[in-house]
């Protein structure tokens, strides 16, 4: 069997949050030792988790049943994504990644890139064939991947008061 075929993303349940926060708590000290300002001031935390899975917006990417990832994925509109200064390649609907975080025991193994060539596979699954994510200016790593699964940068969006990276990708 191929790794691809090992690989699932799936929706995550209310038991994985323990596991799911320890990625998440990895990725903010992650972030923390990287000197970026995202993640540092107590979000996201284990409500927004919860909160994620029961409105189905959770999801875990997976070798073999150990989760190697976590996002949030929401098919509806994000409202922070109706003013950008800037402007999106499309107005169609679209999917929207948040709070992507990979287990500190998959690093360097380009599982962020394959999670999010799943969700490609997803959304089209779905009919939804436009995926829009942001990410802080000193993100580096998710700056990279975006740049590399050729995602166009549309300009700022604001969350919670801090100008964020805007990206959109079409999938065509």
């Amino acid at each position: 069997m191929s790794l691809t075929e090992q690989l699932l993303l799936r929706k995550a349940n209310l038991s994985e949050i323990p596991q799911i926060w320890e990625i998440i708590q990895d990725a903010i000290e992650q972030r923390r030792q990287d000197g970026s300002s995202q993640w540092q001031d107590g979000y996201p935390n284990e409500v927004s988790i919860e909160k994620d899975i029961e409105n189905g917006f959770g999801y875990v990417f997976t070798e073999n049943e150990s989760i190697l990832a976590y996002a949030a994925i929401i098919f509806d509109i994000e409202p922070a994504y109706e003013t950008i200064k800037g402007k999106w390649l499309s107005n169609e609907d679209y999917v929207v990644v948040h709070r992507v975080a990979v287990s500190k025991l998959a690093k360097g193994k380009g599982i962020a890139t394959k999670l999010f060539e799943s969700l490609e596979d997803l959304s089209r699954a779905n009919n939804v064939f436009s995926i829009k994510v942001d990410t802080n200016f000193d993100n580096i790593p998710m700056l990279k991947i975006l740049d590399r699964l050729k995602y166009t940068y549309c300009g700022e969006v604001y969350f919670r008061g801090s100008a964020r990276r805007a990206y959109e990708k079409r999938l065509i």
